[in-house]
C-alpha cells in the first residue's frame, strides 16, 4: 500500500502559483513603495534641515550687519568735529554725548581717554572699567570694534538703574533643560561697538534683554508671511548662555516665553562644544525644525545662541497625509489586481489539486478514483490523461495481487493450525517429564536429609537427657536452656517430617493443634532475641485476647520468625519492632489477628506487589525469594491470609488473619 502524498503548503503548486502571481504586487511593489518612501522622507529631512540652514545664514547676516550699523554710527560720532569742540569744554561732553545717545537709539554712550577717565552721557552714570575691555583697547588704538559682550548686574547697576532692571528676567522652568537652581537671569547681553576719538575712544552699547523689535525684525526678515506651508509662523530667538533673553516663542497665546531655557542636548552642542545645531530640537513645549548658532563675545567665549526655526508639526501631518495617501493608493490596487491575478492562477491549480486529490484517493485505497477528461488541450490536459492510463494497471495489478494474498494466506493458516497442535503436544509432553523427574528428585533428596538429620538429633536428645541426669538438682538453673534447646530439637523433627509428608504424604500424615497465638507469639521473641538487641531494635509487646486458631505450633513460629528477620533487616540502623495480636472486628466470624510492624526503610507500591512471589527478592545474592512465598503457603494452607501495607521510608505492617478454632 502506497504511503499519503502530502506535501507542505509552501512546497505545493498552488502556493508556488500564488506566490509567484502575488509577488510583484504584493512584496516587490510595497519594498519597492517602501524605499521609496523612505528615501523621500529622508530627502524631506533634508530639504527642511537646509532650509532651517540657510534662514539661520540670514539671521547671522542681519546680526552682523547691525553689529556693523552700529560700529559706523559710533566711529561716526568720534571722527565728527562737534566732538571735538565738546572736548575742549567739559561741562558741554555730557550734553553732546546724551544727545548723539537719544539720535542713533543707544542704551549708553560714552567718551574714554587713553588714561581710562570716562565722561558719560548726561542721563548715565559711571562705566564699569572701560579699558578692560578689548574692544575698548583697540579702539584707543585706532581700530573700530563691535561685538556681543555680556555685562554684569552691578555694571549694568553702575551704568543705569533702568537698564539693571531691563535686564533682570525670572527663570522658568522649562522641559527637556539642563537643572539649575538659579531663579533669575540678572546679567545683560549687549551690543558692544568702540570707535577711535581724539585722544581716547568713544563706547556706545545696546541691550538686548528684552529688546523685542530687534528680534521680531530678524523674524519678519527670516520668516515674511506665506514663507511656511500650511499658514505655519518662523521663531527667532536670542539666548545668554542658555536663557531666552529677546524671543517671539510663545510660552502661551500672548506671553513671550522669556526666561525659558534650551534643551540639555543644544546646550552641550552650541555651547559647551561651540558647534552649529542644525536638527530637530524641543523647543518650550513642542517640537521644531531648528538652527542655532554660538554667539562668542570680544574675549572669544561662547556666551549665547542666535536660534531660527518653525514647527515641525505641520510638516509632520504633510508627511502623514502623503504616507496615507500613498498606503490608499496602494490598497486600491491590490484590491483591483489581486482578484484578477487569483482568476488567472486558478485556471492553472485546480486541475493540478484535482490530480493530487486522486492521488491520495488511489493512495487511501480507492483504485477506481480517476481525473476525467480534461477540456483543455494543453501540457496539464495531457498529464491528466496519462494518469489515468497509469491508475488503470495499477489497479490490475492490485487486483492480481490480492488474489495472489488470498492463496497464501490461507495456505500460511494451515501450516500454522499444524504447527500449533504440534506445539501443544510438545509442551504437555514436557510438563509431565518435568513433574516426573520433580518428584523423582524430591523423593530422593527428602529420604536423604531425613537420614542424615534424624541421627544427630538422636544423638544430640540422648546427650542431653544423660547431661541432665547426671547434673540433678544443679541442672535446675539452666532449666529455661534446657527445655529451649529440647523445643528447637522437637521442631526440626517437625520440620524434617513435613519434608517427609510433602515428599511422600500418604506415608507421613501429622494434625494440626489448636493453640493460641498469643502465646506463640509470645514465645516467639526469645528465638531472635539476639538478633534484636544486636540491631539496637527495640520490641513493642501488645498481646490482647484472641480465639484459639487450629495451625501447627512450629510452622506459625517459622513464619513469625521469618517475619521477624524481614523487619529487623528492614531497620539497619534500629528502630522499633511491635507484634501485636487481637481479635479482628467487623469479620461476621470470629478471628485472630497478628500484626507485625516496624519503622523502617518501607517499599514501593510496585515492590509490596511482587513480595510473596516464588524467588523474588531485594537482597541480591544474600535472598532466595523463598521465605515469603513459604510464609504465604503456610499461613493459607491453615485457612488464613497475609497482607502487607507500607510507605517507602516509613516502614511496613503484616497482618495475619486465621479463622477461630472449632475444635
Amino acid at each position: 500500500m502506497f504511503e499519503p502524498l502530502s506535501l507542505p503548503p509552501r512546497r505545493s503548486v498552488r502556493s508556488r502559483l500564488l506566490l509567484i502571481a502575488l509577488l510583484p504586487l504584493l512584496i516587490l511593489l510595497p519594498l519597492l513603495l517602501l524605499t521609496s518612501v523612505k528615501t523621500w522622507s529622508d530627502r524631506l529631512d533634508e530639504v527642511l534641515i537646509a532650509k532651517v540652514h540657510s534662514e539661520l545664514t540670514i539671521a547671522r547676516q542681519h546680526l552682523g550687519g547691525l553689529l556693523s550699523s552700529r560700529g559706523a554710527a559710533v566711529e561716526s560720532i568720534g571722527q565728527s568735529a562737534a566732538l571735538i569742540a565738546a572736548l575742549t569744554e567739559d561741562s558741554a561732553v555730557g550734553t553732546y554725548l546724551e544727545n548723539q545717545r537719544k539720535r542713533l537709539d543707544l542704551d549708553f554712550l560714552y567718551y574714554v581717554n587713553a588714561s581710562g577717565r570716562a565722561v558719560m552721557a548726561s542721563s548715565l552714570g559711571t562705566p564699569p572699567t572701560p579699558l578692560e575691555w578689548p574692544i575698548v583697547a583697540r579702539a584707543i588704538r585706532g581700530t573700530t570694534t563691535t561685538a556681543i559682550d555680556v555685562f554684569t548686574e552691578a555694571q549694568l547697576q553702575a551704568l543705569s538703574p533702568h537698564l539693571a532692571f531691563r535686564a533682570r528676567i525670572p527663570l522658568v522652568s522649562t522641559k527637556a533643560a539642563l537643572p539649575t537652581e538659579r531663579t533669575a537671569e540678572t546679567r545683560g547681553m549687549v551690543i558692544h561697538a568702540a570707535a577711535h576719538a581724539p585722544g581716547g575712544a568713544i563706547v556706545g552699547g545696546v541691550l538686548l534683554n528684552r529688546n523685542l523689535s530687534f528680534i521680531d525684525d530678524i523674524n519678519a526678515l527670516v520668516y515674511p508671511a506665506g514663507s511656511l506651508s500650511g499658514g505655519g509662523q518662523g521663531t527667532a530667538t536670542l539666548f545668554l548662555e542658555d536663557v531666552r533673553i529677546s524671543t517671539n516663542v510663545r510660552l502661551f497665546e500672548d506671553v513671550r516665553a522669556l526666561g525659558t531655557r534650551v534643551s540639555s542636548a543644544v546646550r552641550s552642542t552650541v555651547l559647551d562644544e561651540g558647534r552649529t545645531w542644525l536638527d530637530r530640537a524641543f523647543v518650550v513645549n513642542d517640537w521644531y525644525v531648528s538652527g542655532y548658532h554660538p554667539l562668542p563675545d570680544s574675549f572669544d567665549h561662547i556666551v549665547g545662541m542666535l536660534y531660527v526655526g518653525f514647527l515641525e508639526r505641520d510638516f509632520a501631518q504633510a508627511k502623514s497625509r502623503t504616507l496615507w495617501q500613498l498606503g490608499l493608493t496602494f490598497l486600491i490596487i491590490v484590491l483591483i489586481f489581486v482578484p484578477i491575478l487569483l482568476l488567472w492562477a486558478r485556471s492553472i491549480f485546480r486541475p493540478l489539486e484535482k490530480m493530487n486529490a486522486v492521488i491520495g484517493q488511489v493512495e487511501a485505497g480507492q483504485f477506481g478514483a480517476r481525473v476525467g477528461r480534461h477540456a483543455a488541450d494543453n501540457e496539464i490536459g495531457r498529464v491528466a490523461h496519462h494518469l489515468d492510463g497509469l491508475f488503470d494497471q495499477l489497479q490490475e495489478r492490485d487486483r492480481k495481487l490480492r488474489e495472489w494474498a488470498d492463496v497464501l494466506e490461507h495456505r500460511v493458516a494451515e501450516r500454522t493450525q499444524e504447527l500449533e497442535h504440534a506445539n501443544k503436544q510438545l509442551d504437555q509432553t514436557t510438563r509431565q517429564l518435568i513433574l516426573s523427574e520433580k518428584l523423582a528428585a524430591i523423593g530422593e533428596i527428602t529420604a536423604g536429609v531425613a537420614h542424615e538429620i534424624n541421627n544427630p538429633l538422636t544423638v544430640i536428645q540422648g546427650n542431653l537427657d544423660v547431661i541432665q541426669s547426671e547434673l540433678g538438682s544443679a541442672a535446675q538453673p539452666f532449666k529455661t536452656e534446657f527445655t529451649l534447646i529440647q523445643d528447637r530439637v522437637h521442631a526440626i523433627h517437625v520440620l524434617i517430617g513435613k519434608l517427609l509428608r510433602f515428599a511422600r504424604p500418604e506415608e507421613f500424615a501429622d494434625s494440626d493443634q489448636s493453640l493460641d497465638p498469643a502465646q506463640t507469639a509470645r514465645d516467639t521473641i526469645p528465638l531472635v532475641q539476639h538478633l534484636l538487641q544486636s540491631n539496637g531494635i527495640d520490641v513493642s509487646l501488645n498481646f490482647g485476647p484472641t480465639p484459639q486458631i487450629v495451625i501447627n505450633k512450629t510452622e506459625l513460629q517459622q513464619v513469625l520468625v521469618n517475619l521477624c528477620v524481614n523487619a529487623i533487616q528492614a531497620m539497619p540502623e534500629g528502630g522499633l519492632l511491635s507484634l501485636i495480636t487481637r481479635q479482628a472486628e467487623n469479620t461476621g466470624t470470629p478471628t485472630a489477628e497478628i500484626i507485625l510492624k516496624d519503622n523502617g526503610i518501607g517499599m514501593s507500591d510496585d515492590i509490596a506487589h511482587r513480595i510473596f512471589d516464588p524467588f523474588f527478592t531485594t537482597k541480591g545474592r544474600d535472598g532466595t525469594g523463598l521465605g515469603l512465598s513459604i510464609t504465604r503457603d503456610i499461613v493459607e494452607r491453615a485457612g488464613g491470609t497475609i497482607t502487607v501495607a507500607s510507605v517507602l521510608g516509613k516502614g511496613s505492617e503484616f497482618t495475619l488473619r486465621f479463622p477461630a478454632s472449632q475444635i
